[in-house]
């Protein structure tokens, strides 16, 4: 690895937390999906959940955060070429929108999975 090589990696990391930044500054939604990612992680760690569960939270919040930020991509990049109201482009940002409901709710539905039994048993002991 040369000194240009290692020069376009900084360019390249630098670009993309800027990104990362600039998605968490400008969209609500994706914040709210930190946070919750965050709540996740602590009830997994309150929890005690086992490693293959812990891949499959991390994995699911990865996947909520991801679609969000191809979301919000593609929402600049719509608003880019549209400067009018279009059917065409509200399309687009439906359609991606969608995409971002869809990993949610799947991701909820990862948790009730994980999460419930753990929180029977809890609240079952609780209450013996």
């Amino acid at each position: 690895m040369n000194v240009n090589d290692i020069d376009r990696l900084k360019f390249s990391f630098r670009n993309a937390l800027i990104g990362i930044k600039t998605a968490y500054k400008s969209q609500k939604n994706l914040r709210l999906h930190i946070v919750i990612g965050f709540f996740v992680i602590f009830l997994g760690v309150f929890l005690k959940v086992s490693i293959v569960e812990w891949l499959i939270l991390l994995l699911t919040i990865l996947m909520v955060v991801i679609t969000e930020m191809f979301n919000t991509a593609l929402e600049f990049t719509v608003d880019l070429f549209s400067t009018e109201y279009s059917k065409q482009a509200k399309k687009a940002k439906d359609i991606s929108a969608a995409g971002v409901l869809v990993t949610a709710i799947f991701a909820i539905f990862i948790g009730i999975i994980i999460f419930l039994p753990k929180l029977l048993s809890l609240i079952l002991f609780i209450y013996r």
